[in-house]
């Protein structure tokens, strides 16, 4: 098989397998002429709170401002602290910026790459108002229960982003099963094309399942009103459009499907890969599915940079999520001059993400893996 057909996320190839009910929806939109807040957003809002078992979804334009949607909803002043990951897209920490607060850059798990408790408790301060957990790549941060009972005994607020995890399972210690984002207070996620559950432009979503919280939220979302032309706080633009919600609400009777082929393909990288010199294959959580948003390495001799360049003249696209550490970035660098965080700086020097995606087989598959071994031999 040539490698000319290899993508990082086969976007095309899934639209084409379910061509003909995306098409009906999109025309039941244009037909309707109901583009705004129409009936398709309220039943795709209806079916994914459905699926998340969760009392309240929210749409919003995008995954950025469903962070900032959420934080706005809070009460925060400026000066207050909220803890995130230094390692994670710019927009988790961008937001934070952006409303005066003050964002405290933690370190993560080396071989999760997620938050961990212990990280978490060791940056509270009396300031700390709201912690944001990063599910990165596809798994559910997998101490979410100790961080929920540190939300308890602190009085904090935890805002999950979970742009990259919708569709993920949380075993809590009690045995319950939670859906990812639906642990915390708020729950955040984004429907960029490339995400596990994408849209054809922007699109995002919150969710929670506290009332009063609810009602913020899809107030601040509204210019701050409930009540037409009655603005009670200070609020935003942030709608998804029904066109978005027509192609979410097909992709939504599938996501389980997705994630599973998902899964597949990274079981099979798995087991073809773990025995390479040079390799850690993706560590899952012991109390989280894992939905493969990315399927990401460390590349543990040094030639991370090496490895990704071999691979693009074999014309096997890769890419790093994330090569700079938050703290390192420009934007940033002033919210945190003097610190270094080991296993963050290690991250940055050795990820490498292989492509998967819902349209993948092993054939293709065989050949990413035949270039990756071969740059070991």
């Amino acid at each position: 098989m040539s490698t000319k057909n290899i993508q990082m996320v086969d976007v095309r190839g899934q639209y084409l397998n379910i061509k003909e009910e995306i098409d009906k929806g999109i025309q039941e939109v244009i037909d309707s002429c109901a583009f705004i807040n129409g009936p398709k957003v309220k039943e795709f809002q209806a079916n994914l709170e459905s699926y998340l078992d969760v009392k309240h979804v929210i749409p919003c334009a995008n995954g950025t401002d469903a962070l900032q949607i959420a934080l706005m909803a809070l009460d925060l002043k400026v000066g207050d602290e909220v803890i995130v990951p230094a390692f994670t897209y710019v927009a988790t920490a961008e937001v934070i910026a952006l409303l005066g607060l003050t964002p405290v850059m933690v370190d993560v798990d080396l071989d999760t790459f997620n938050v961990t408790a212990d990280i978490i408790k060791s940056a509270l301060t009396g300031k700390t108002k709201v912690v944001v957990p990063v599910h990165l790549f596809g798994q559910v941060t997998g101490e979410m229960d100790e961080i929920m009972q540190l939300a308890k005994e602190h009085n904090f607020y935890v805002i999950e982003d979970n742009a990259q995890a919708i569709g993920a399972n949380y075993a809590h210690d009690n045995g319950n099963i939670s859906k990812s984002g639906t642990i915390g207070h708020i729950g955040s996620t984004s429907f960029y094309p490339s995400k596990n559950l994408g849209c054809y432009g922007d699109g995002g979503a919150l969710y929670t399942n506290d009332e009063a919280l609810a009602k913020m939220l899809r107030k601040i979302a509204n210019h701050g009103q409930a009540k037409k032309y009655h603005h009670d706080v200070i609020g935003c633009n942030s709608r998804l459009d029904a066109i978005q919600a027509a192609i979410l609400d097909v992709k939504l009777k599938r996501l389980d499907q997705y994630c599973d082929a998902r899964e597949t393909a990274a079981s099979y990288y798995d087991n073809q890969l773990k025995d390479i010199e040079g390799i850690n294959i993706p560590k899952r959580e012991s109390k989280s599915t894992h939905v493969f948003h990315q399927y990401t390495l460390r590349e543990t001799t040094g030639r991370r940079d090496e490895l990704k360049e071999y691979l693009k003249e074999k014309g096997v696209p890769s890419m790093v999520y994330y090569p700079v550490p938050l703290y390192k970035q420009e934007a940033f660098k002033h919210y945190a001059p003097n610190i270094k965080l080991e296993a963050t700086e290690q991250l940055c020097k050795e990820v490498i993400s292989l492509p998967i995606h819902t349209e993948m087989n092993h054939e293709m598959q065989d050949v990413i893996i035949e270039v990756v071994k071969s740059f070991y031999e």
